[in-house]
């Protein structure tokens, strides 16, 4: 008990050191947690994939459509047990700084091929009764106070027009990393009007996406997919839905390194911040360990003082750090806009990274003042003056 009040006076002999050391540790931590926060938002989307789903897009390029016809032939393709379509709509709400995902379905196959997305009987069947109808995620609708009956006015831009759309239905997320920012619309409404206003994309739609019955043969299955479609005037390229989502992901891949990298960077600043401390400290107590060793203190004494100290200023400043994180990730969460990171939370494996690096720099930064402590001579110590 004697060592540990030691240590704690130790760590309190000069409080503005330990203090700004602390504070220090604390917004290094802060900023680990953020950006990697930031980077595990970012690949929620491939995380969410599902196995035993495949997209089918155009060959040379995602935004170029594919014929509507297509559908038929692909759900012949053995291997394969349900197909929907689905179209980027795209469209202002409110204004441009409002970002969320606008989708047009099919709503006879969609949610056959996402069960993530939870609606109930009664709002599919609206859905497919009124043309011009939507549902929306269950985020959307808490972030700008949407209930079912209400109508949502977009801007097209892609399709030109406004465009009016009653809520029928909210859908809540099956797990954590489902998107519930997103709003489906009826591509059959899309069309009828495409067909009056721009016939020349009529019955054109984004990408396929596929539910095959073993995820197994998915390679097998996206190469008969492709072989059908080979010499078209609209070649197809089949790829699962996690290649799909990496696919997107690919364009700033190296922003993401980046910030990975960085939040690993930040680990090694902690370390030359709490090293610096430590060895201060252990330059200032050189005398006092000498008198220590004439007292009868062992090498262990002195370690276990020199590494407690260490450990306990990080392990505070660690804990303050982490405490700060929940609240601000929150607030970030709460004001960024919600399509662009529909998961935004600290997530369990970036604590427990926090921790241990947090233990880890404790002990590497009490390395070097215990071997200066411990190899220092009694005498030289004695005659030590700093």
């Amino acid at each position: 008990m004697k060592v540990f009040k030691m240590i704690f006076k130790n760590t309190l002999r000069h409080k503005l050191r330990t203090f700004l050391t602390i504070l220090g540790f604390a917004i290094a931590v802060i900023a680990f947690n953020l950006l990697r926060t930031v980077v595990t938002a970012w690949d929620s989307g491939v995380e969410a994939s599902a196995a035993n789903r495949l997209v089918v897009r155009q060959a040379v390029s995602f935004i170029f459509p594919l014929p509507l016809a297509y559908k038929d032939k692909i759900e012949q393709v053995p291997g394969v047990e349900k197909v929907t379509y689905i179209n980027w709509f795209g469209g202002v709400y409110i204004d441009k700084n409002q970002f969320f995902a606008r989708f047009a379905i099919d709503p006879q196959t969609f949610f056959d091929v996402y069960p993530e997305y939870l609606i109930t009987k009664k709002e599919l069947d609206n859905l497919r009764k009124q043309r011009n109808s939507c549902i929306i995620g269950d985020d959307l609708a808490k972030t700008y106070h949407l209930k079912i009956d209400d109508m949502m006015s977009l801007q097209g831009d892609i399709y030109p027009g406004s465009w009016d759309f009653k809520i029928v239905g909210i859908y809540k997320p099956k797990y954590k990393t489902t998107d519930a920012t997103q709003m489906l619309i009826q591509w059959d409404y899309i069309n009828e009007r495409m067909k009056v206003e721009m016939p020349g994309r009529a019955n054109d739609v984004g990408w396929y996406a596929v539910k095959i019955k073993e995820p197994n043969q998915a390679a097998e299955i996206s190469r008969r997919i492709d072989d059908l479609f080979k010499n078209s005037i609209a070649e197809t390229k089949t790829e699962s839905e996690r290649a799909f989502q990496q696919g997107f992901l690919s364009a700033s891949s190296a922003i993401i390194t980046s910030m990975n990298f960085i939040s690993f960077v930040i680990i090694g600043i902690i370390l030359l911040v709490l090293g610096n401390t430590m060895i201060m400290a252990a330059r200032e107590r050189t005398r006092e360990y000498a008198v220590m060793k004439t007292l009868g203190f062992s090498a262990k004494h002195l370690v276990g003082l020199i590494f407690g100290e260490s450990l306990f200023i990080s392990c505070l400043g660690a804990g303050l750090g982490l405490l700060i994180s929940f609240p601000l990730i929150e607030g970030f969460a709460a004001v960024i806009p919600k399509g662009m990171f529909p998961v935004f939370i600290l997530e369990p494996v970036t604590i427990v990274i926090a921790i241990l690096s947090a233990l880890l720099v404790g002990i590497a930064a009490s390395v070097f003042p215990i071997l200066r402590a411990i190899r220092t001579k009694i005498v030289d110590g004695f005659r030590f003056v700093g």
